[in-house]
């Protein structure tokens, strides 16, 4: 799957800084420690609709991420999904009546389109669930016969289950009990329900063919891929069985994250997966989450039709820490755009030596992606008139992703 343009990242003077993120299996912010190259799967979109700010939040926090690596000196080996077969897409496609692989194709093309107007770094690897069904039905297969996986005793559809007991440590990434799992599963795609599975939490690793869906022949028999596999298969088979960074959405965190960690962990028999899993905070709007189903959407596309700058858009959705839930409004985006006339005018300005502001950036940002108090200090920058700005653009522009110059 093609991914979209890079931006230019200009070289800035001095050391970058280890990064210290937020782990959700710890609940602590810990040191990354990645080798010479850097590993990050970030969760991709399923593409029944066009990008909205709740998803160019997270990528822009996984963004800021890479950006910080690079600047220590690290290469990133960065991969995303895409989910372009499941529930949701199929079910939009039926209600427009349109083929599901047609409407698949035109948002991602919107997606790849909006990547690059917030000059988001795109992935070495864009894979598609569809383009990676063999590597996943292998997968599946390998977890039947190791016995981690079985069949519902359905005559009609026979699913295979993942069967949760076999990770030996379901539960870890999420610190979740289980009546807040099972609650979770049952809102979050999953089947607690189900007749004929083993445990309420086992997953579906391939759903059998149905009519007037689309199938792939496999060793189970014809069907499709569940969720979770896609990104444990995905990832482990382009990064290895043990990655720096798994990052989504705190909605991720089950039973998606949860899932798909303990099935590459099984399939490799290596554990953790990730060394950091780490969740972008929602983006609301009127007090509630953005979401599909409430109809409470602001879309980049829509935003960029109507001129809205996309730097104006980064730097809204920057201006809260990437791990609180956070509101979007008409006041945050007049507030962004502000701040971007003020830091813009700063940019060509000459004076004395501002590598203080430019350390500051990379301090704050080292310390768990701290970009409010990054831009607390761009605007002190901003606003006095004795600092230079060719420096401090720079670094805005490698380290946060604004292009200011």
């Amino acid at each position: 799957m093609q991914s979209w343009p890079s931006p230019p990242i200009p070289g800035i003077p001095g050391a970058g800084r280890q990064l210290r993120l937020y782990d959700s299996a710890t609940g602590e912010v810990r040191p990354t420690d990645p080798g010479p190259t850097a590993t990050m799967y970030v969760c991709g979109i399923t593409p029944y609709d066009a990008t909205h700010l709740g998803h160019a939040a997270t990528y822009l926090t996984f963004d800021l991420v890479h950006r910080m690596w690079l600047d220590a000196g690290h290469q990133v080996h960065y991969v995303q999904n895409i989910t372009d077969v499941d529930d949701p897409l199929l079910e939009r496609a039926n209600r427009d009546g349109v083929y599901w692989g047609k409407l698949a194709e035109r948002e991602i093309g919107l997606f790849r389109d909006d990547m690059t107007a917030l000059r988001v770094i795109p992935p070495a690897d864009y894979i598609g669930a569809v383009e990676a069904v063999d590597e996943i039905a292998v997968a599946v297969r390998q977890l039947i016969d190791a016995g981690a996986a079985y069949r519902v005793p359905d005559e009609q559809y026979p699913d295979v289950y993942f069967d949760v007991t076999t990770s030996g440590h379901f539960g870890y990434e999420s610190r979740y009990d289980e009546a807040t799992m099972l609650h979770l599963s049952a809102e979050r795609g999953g089947d607690p329900e189900r007749p004929g599975k083993r445990h309420p939490l086992d997953p579906l690793l391939w759903r059998m063919a149905r009519p007037d869906e689309p199938s792939w022949d496999s060793p189970m028999g014809p069907g499709r891929p569940g969720w979770h596999i896609e990104c444990a298969v995905i990832a482990a088979n382009r990064l290895g069985p043990v990655i720096d960074l798994q990052g989504g959405g705190s909605d991720l965190i089950f039973p998606h994250h949860e899932c798909s960690a303990a099935h590459a962990e099984v399939l490799s028999g290596k554990r953790p997966f990730a060394r950091h899993y780490t969740h972008a905070g929602m983006i609301g709007l009127d007090g509630e989450k953005m979401s599909k189903s409430r109809g409470n959407l602001v879309f980049v596309s829509r935003l960029l039709h109507q001129g809205v700058d996309p730097m104006a858009m980064r730097l809204g959705l920057l201006a809260g820490h990437y791990r609180q839930d956070r509101a979007w409004s008409d006041e945050v985006l007049v507030a962004a755009e502000e701040r971007l006339s003020r830091w813009r005018a700063a940019a060509g300005r000459a004076g004395a030596d501002a590598d203080g502001v430019v350390e500051a950036m990379r301090e704050r940002l080292a310390d768990d992606l701290d970009t409010p108090a990054v831009m607390a200090a761009l605007d002190a920058w901003a606003a006095d008139d004795r600092l230079a700005g060719p420096a401090v653009a720079a670094a805005a522009d490698a380290l946060l992703g604004v292009r200011l110059i």
